[in-house]
Parts: C-alpha cells; sequence; structure tokens
C-alpha cells in the first residue's frame, strides 16, 4: 500500500513538473513573438515599477522616464537597500512633479544579491533572499510594467514577473534599456534579461547586429 502511494505521488509530481516545463516554453515563446509593449490595463493609468540602480544606471534611468504622462503612476521604485543616494534622487525627481502626491510614488527596498568583494559561496544565500523579496514585491504591487536598465536589483523582480506569468496569475510587461556605455557587448544584466524582457531596447546599432530580437532606438541619454 506504501508503495502504490509513493508511486502515486511520485507519478503526480512528475506530472506537474512536465507541465510546469511546458507552460515555462510557451510563455517564453509568447513573449519573444509578442508585438505588444504596454499592457492592455482595465484603467487610464499603467502602474509601473522602476529598478533603480547605483550611479549612472540611475541617472540614465530618471533620463529615461523624465517625459512619461502621468498616465504612468502610481510608480514604485525599487532599490537597493543599501542605495541612500537612489532613493534620495526619486524622491527629489518626484517631489520636482507639480502633480506629485503622496499617493503617487513610493520606494521600495530589495537586498543586493552580492555586494563588492563578497564571496560567492554567501553570494547563494543572498540570492536567493533578494530574488524572495522581489518575488514579495511584485505579488505585493502587481505592476502593470516593470522598467529597467541593468542594476543587478532588477533581476529578482523581472525573475518574479515571469513566474506570475508561467503561473497564469498577471502577464506583467518588461521593458528593459541596456545602458548608454554597452557599445559592442551586453551586461550580465542584459545577457540575463534578453530572454525574459517583452522589450529589449539598445542604444548603439553593434549589438542590434549581435542580438536579432533587440530593438535599437538610437542614444537616450
Amino acid at each position: 500500500m506504501a508503495n502504490a502511494i509513493f508511486f502515486f505521488f511520485q507519478n503526480v509530481l512528475f506530472t506537474s513538473l512536465c507541465l510546469f516545463v511546458v507552460r515555462v516554453f510557451i510563455v517564453y515563446l509568447r513573449i519573444h513573438k509578442s508585438k505588444q509593449v504596454l499592457p492592455r490595463a482595465k484603467s487610464h493609468t499603467v502602474k509601473l515599477m522602476i529598478s533603480l540602480g547605483s550611479g549612472g544606471h540611475t541617472f540614465e534611468m530618471f533620463r529615461l522616464i523624465q517625459n512619461l504622462s502621468e498616465k504612468f503612476r502610481p510608480r514604485i521604485y525599487v532599490i537597493a537597500d543599501t542605495d541612500s543616494l537612489s532613493e534620495q534622487k526619486a524622491k527629489s525627481f518626484e517631489e520636482s512633479s507639480s502633480k506629485c502626491s503622496p499617493e503617487s510614488y513610493l520606494i521600495e527596498k530589495i537586498p543586493r544579491s552580492r555586494e563588492v568583494g563578497q564571496s560567492w559561496i554567501s553570494t547563494v544565500f543572498t540570492t536567493l533572499r533578494a530574488c524572495f523579496t522581489g518575488l514579495f514585491l511584485v505579488l505585493k504591487h502587481k505592476p502593470d510594467l516593470i522598467v529597467c536598465n541593468g542594476p543587478g536589483t532588477c533581476v529578482p523582480l523581472c525573475g518574479a514577473a515571469f513566474l506570475l506569468h508561467v503561473l497564469g496569475w498577471k502577464h506583467i510587461r518588461v521593458v528593459y534599456v541596456e545602458s548608454i556605455c554597452r557599445v559592442k557587448t551586453m551586461s550580465l544584466t542584459g545577457k540575463i534579461l534578453y530572454h525574459l524582457a517583452d522589450r529589449f531596447l539598445v542604444q548603439w546599432p553593434q549589438l542590434k547586429e549581435k542580438y536579432p530580437r533587440v530593438k535599437y532606438i538610437g542614444k537616450l541619454i
């Protein structure tokens, strides 16, 4: 009897795993063939999640979103928990807008997957922590669109968005803009999200020649 029960659950687990793999493949193909950039929001607004990184990534991101209409609100900024500078810049950016209100934006924090100089062994645990936090934030806010441009903190968010799509909970669009400093080769983040993002934009034509799925949009900075 015990063997029969074990065999039954083993078959159920194997079947579920196979169905999950098939679903991942279907979503992957759907993302790569889709021509729709913006989500079909039921309301007139698009809840936007923005991943901010330290230094140049943050500067580029604010240049990218400075001309976005008020349709893209509320905005959820996600920054590394040790990045106080990006937090200050996000607050300054929003407060400089005449239409800013306490309900129009929010700042959330996520642990870094790896700090500078951190050992690779301990990185396994910090990466898992970042992934769980990213999944929590995506489930909490359920954004319509995620925009990112290279910081490692965006990978857990985009991975969580892909998982929700696979599970059929929500298709959260992901738009990735490769940094302007990447002329001939992609960043590590770009190489990962090249397969998960709904739209992958680059600012140099050399990358378009090497990666057929990207869209060359010229220099935005």
